[in-house]
């Protein structure tokens, strides 16, 4: 590799890479990754900050942005807005919006890893486009919550609130954005998921799977009314709900939680939900939870087995 050079012909370096060419990106990446072996890495980063101002081709730009994002230099971030923005084209073209909508929702997840609060504003812009692709919202979502800026809470929860909102999968990806936050200001918002009255067959058990595992995160589960909402969704139609509210209310530290999970042990008709409340018995107490599930008639013989396991394993160690 040699020094860094401070007289780089940009141009000239993208035309010999073929980046003008029109040649696919087959052709035109190998030379790309072949700059390494010339460069220092202070002039790969403004060669492919050139690049990615110029590229028209999604492959090559996808290339490009993998290839600073091994750097992640403070000096790309305008460029990797640019195009989550679409700046750089003529973005009232539906056909142009969607040939890069792959690019924007990788160009959002290196934004994320830059940890800049700056961006925020441009990711909340996306975010609360409704026109906008649902695949480039969800990737904004999911950047906010990495990035973890307070500034963002608000609109992710207006997010999370419109029952208009035609994407449930934007509002599970806003939901745990806000698990990623942390901020007590989701826990309202989280609960009132909970709190809805929803069936099996439809979407919205994933996005009640969601906030439970958000207010894991967020934390707060001895609240009373966060409480009650656990209790609540033990009884939900969806066995991943139930799962979820079991892990939540072992978590919670609630003087209540014990009795409540027992009783799920002892009424749920579903062996991997039992098996579930049994293991975070076990881990609120001791094993004499186990004992009670070997001794008891109440019990099938899958769960026996399981505790049985457990204690043959708590036993070795």
């Amino acid at each position: 590799m040699v020094s860094s050079n401070t007289d780089l012909n940009l141009e000239l370096i993208a035309r010999n890479c073929g980046l003008f060419s029109g040649e696919s990106a087959d052709v035109v990446t190998p030379k790309i990754d072949a700059l390494t072996l010339e460069y220092s890495k202070s002039d790969l980063i403004t060669i492919y900050n050139y690049m990615l101002i110029n590229a028209k081709e999604p492959d090559i730009i996808m290339h490009l942005i993998r290839s600073l994002d091994m750097y992640r230099d403070s000096s790309s971030l305008e460029y990797l807005v640019d195009i989550l923005l679409l700046r750089n084209a003529d973005s009232a073209q539906d056909d142009v919006r969607e040939k890069y909508n792959n690019v924007r929702v990788m160009c959002a997840k290196a934004i994320a890893n830059h940890k800049n609060t700056d961006v925020v504003s441009s990711l909340l812009y996306c975010l609360n486009n409704k026109n906008e692709n649902y695949r480039v919202r969800l990737a904004c979502a999911d950047a906010l919550g990495r990035i973890g800026d307070r500034f963002a809470v608000a609109p992710l929860i207006d997010v999370v609130n419109d029952e208009d909102e035609k994407s449930v999968y934007l509002r599970e990806s806003a939901v745990s954005a806000l698990g990623l936050l942390g901020d007590s200001r989701a826990i309202d918002p989280l609960v009132s998921i909970l709190e809805t009255k929803q069936g099996i067959m439809n979407k919205f058990s994933f996005l009640k799977e969601r906030a439970i595992e958000a207010l894991i995160k967020v934390g707060f589960l001895d609240n009373e009314r966060v409480f009650r909402a656990l209790k609540t969704s033990l009884s939900d139609e969806s066995t991943q709900v139930r799962i979820n509210a079991i892990e939540a209310l072992m978590d919670s530290e609630h003087p209540k939680a014990f009795e409540t999970i027992k009783h799920v042990l002892y009424e749920d008709s579903d062996v991997e939900v039992k098996k579930n409340a049994m293991i975070a018995l076990y881990n609120m107490s001791d094993r004499s939870i186990l004992d009670e599930v070997i001794g008891s008639p109440d019990f099938p013989d899958d769960l026996k087995v399981e505790a049985v396991s457990i204690i043959e394993e708590y036993e070795e160690e």
